[in-house]
């Protein structure tokens, strides 16, 4: 079946058979693989993109489903001169990442996060990342990061 949407700002058309996740057609028809297959069960959140600007997990929902929407992706993140996003310089700063696979994800959540909650607390980040596993970092430097990134994006 054909599907278009939107991603990172570009129209996308696709053949994919009706069980394509969103997140395969991401990654084996857009080539778009920072967006990471962790669990498959919609548990540990490194396949979080951002679908008409509320995070989602691409591996939880067809790409049938994201049909017309809106889709941002990491790689559509950072501005075309190479410029990283906010959140993603946060993370840079505040070393939040360790092995960096789940950090796309982090990121990603994170963003929609300090969207809804722009100067949200400690234990708002806590609460609002909990959708996302970290197995190296101990997530204190993740909280420091996306403080850091509320604040740089508000600016």
């Amino acid at each position: 079946m054909k599907v278009e949407f939107t991603v990172n700002r570009k129209p996308v058309s696709l053949e994919a058979a009706p069980n394509t996740l969103l997140v395969q057609a991401l990654r084996e028809h857009l080539k778009l693989t920072g967006t990471h297959v962790g669990c498959d069960t919609a548990q540990c959140g490194a396949c979080t993109v951002i679908l008409n600007g509320n995070a989602v997990k691409s591996c939880n929902m067809l790409a049938a489903q994201a049909a017309g929407a809106e889709i941002t992706t990491i790689e559509g993140l950072a501005s075309p001169d190479g410029t990283l996003h906010p959140m993603q310089q946060a993370f840079k700063n505040c070393h939040g990442l360790q092995c960096g696979f789940c950090t796309t994800g982090m990121v990603m959540s994170a963003i929609d996060l300090c969207h809804k909650h722009p100067k949200a607390s400690e234990a708002q980040v806590r609460e609002g990342l909990e959708g996302n596993l970290c197995r190296c970092t101990g997530y204190q430097n993740i909280v420091k990061a996306v403080q850091e990134g509320a604040a740089a994006m508000k600016s």
